[in-house]
């Protein structure tokens, strides 16, 4: 009797241990949180239990997205509770994403802080749950930021592309062989461009980073865009990452997939490594870099992984929304193209052409400045000054970029219009503040941009050389802003050959 005594009075302390921890998450540390945040003159929609604002902002969404959207100002159709509370509190304000608060900062002063201060708003806490999908040098912070960033700087001077640029050229080729014959049948053929970018993003990390057989590349990123597919479909894991444990058909599957990717790559690594004992690999690219730098294997396979993911998303993206945005101004289609014809001909474009290039590169600019991939996030791990406010720690940090790049009083009362123009003279005179980064800022910057922008201007040249485009009726115009911005039916495009 008294050890079931013992037993049930322990049970019964670890239950209320649980409980008083979960009612401390979900509703005593946000209300504690709010309550700072007003004092620092922070405000927003009120915390609800356990949802935050996800129902307001679900509720606002649907009914943004009864009406077709017909241009690019797509922040209140896409984001339509951003923009309500950006109305009412201006440049900081706070969004509840579950018990998460996010202060969302557009002010151009304080962005800079945010992003300057690197060391003080770090990257978010690991989520369980995207940690599964993917990790790498985009999600550490200190040491180890420094230390994978250091091993990986090598990989992306311009010097290490060039060499790379053989490969680069034979996807390419592949690409439009393929479409040549496609269009070639009637003259013209429909195609979702986003899928067909992928898949040569897919190649392009393949052969140039890690150099393996297209087969194993291709298993590993279709593998990964499922994977992907099974976060998006399941919105509140992102915030209640303890959901991952329920053994749903759902988790069941990310956790396979999660597996096989492990394995595959796992596969390559060991490949490479007896390959270099063997003296028959130069060990130069990305993976050799990763392997010379000492990480360990865990290591080695998150970087590869975060790199499968970030070479084809953020330049399919890119692409992807380049035809659109060509497609709605043809105007700029035959701009890019005559250019393309001055500087290329009709030969193989060169590595040296690509940097001749230049109304290119202001679409390519531009199009970031509409259709940024990505957004900022970070968190404070313990109070921190920021202006004269001060952010209690465990508070997430949201620069929205995509409506920081619409800000008319950045950039001028043609914000929300598609004007490539702004760029002639670089980004540094293209608004009135320094306030354009589709891929970060500082030292915190992309280490991959020259790579994808490299394989854009390449793919796009190639296009622009053999064929004229325009939108499919079938294009439905939905930016998706999830983990990176793409469309979210698919970009359909009618090619026709030149």
């Amino acid at each position: 009797m008294a050890a079931a005594t013992i037993i049930a009075t322990m049970v019964g302390i670890l239950v209320a241990y649980f409980c008083g921890k979960v009612l401390y998450t979900i509703w005593w540390w946000p209300k504690m949180i709010e309550k700072k945040l007003k004092k620092e003159g922070i405000h927003g929609e009120p915390y609800k239990l356990l949802f935050g604002n996800l129902k307001e902002m679900t509720k606002m969404s649907r009914e943004a997205k009864k009406q077709a959207l017909l241009n690019h100002d797509i922040v209140p159709w896409a984001s339509p509770f951003l923009i309500h509370l950006s109305n009412t509190y201006k440049k900081i304000f706070v969004v509840w994403a579950g018990p998460t608060p996010r202060v969302t900062v557009t002010d151009p002063k304080l962005v800079k802080e945010v992003v300057n201060r690197y060391n003080e708003f770090q990257k978010c806490e690991s989520n369980a749950f995207i940690d599964m999908f993917v990790t790498g040098l985009a999600s550490y912070n200190g040491k180890k930021w420094d230390t994978h960033r250091k091993i990986l700087n090598p990989a992306f001077h311009v010097e290490k592309i060039k060499r790379l640029f053989p490969a680069f050229c034979e996807c390419c080729d592949e690409l439009i062989n393929r479409w040549e014959e496609l269009v070639n049948k009637k003259g013209s053929c429909e195609l979702d461009v986003a899928d067909e970018f992928l898949n040569v993003g897919g190649d392009v990390i393949s052969r140039a980073a890690f150099g393996s057989n297209i087969e194993e590349g291709r298993s590993i990123f279709l593998l990964q865009k499922e994977q992907c597919e099974l976060i998006l479909a399941s919105p509140f894991t992102l915030f209640f990452p303890l959901l991952r444990f329920f053994p749903t058909a759902s988790n069941r599957k990310a956790w396979y997939i999660h597996k096989k990717v492990i394995s595959l790559i796992r596969g390559i690594i060991e490949k490479r490594e007896d390959a270099v004992r063997r003296g028959v690999s130069n060990n130069d690219d990305i993976l050799g870099l990763l392997l010379k730098g000492g990480l360990s294997t865990h290591d080695v396979i998150e970087e590869c992984k975060e790199f499968y993911l970030a070479g084809q998303d953020t330049t399919t993206a890119l692409l992807s929304w380049t035809l659109v945005v060509l497609s709605m101004h043809p105007e700029w289609q035959d701009k890019a193209r005559n250019e393309v014809f001055q500087v290329i001909g009709k030969n193989k474009p060169k590595f040296e052409d690509l940097n001749q290039l230049k109304i290119m590169n202001m679409i390519f600019q531009e199009v970031l400045r509409l259709y940024p991939a990505l957004t900022l996030m970070r968190s404070t791990s313990k109070s921190t000054k920021l202006g004269d406010m001060t952010i209690p720690s465990g508070v997430q940090m949201f620069v929205p970029i995509y409506l920081i790049h619409r800000d008319p009083q950045v950039w001028g009362e043609d914000a929300l219009t598609f004007n490539p123009e702004r760029f002639s003279e670089g980004v540094s005179k293209a608004a009135k503040e320094q306030m354009y980064f589709p891929f970060g800022w500082g030292p915190r910057m992309c280490v991959g941009n020259n790579f994808g922008m490299v394989e854009a201007k390449l793919v796009l040249s190639s296009i622009l050389q053999r064929f004229w485009f325009e939108l499919s009726p079938s294009y439905i115009h939905a930016p998706n802003l999830t983990l990176v911005m793409k469309p979210q039916y698919g970009a359909q495009i009618i090619l026709h050959k030149l």
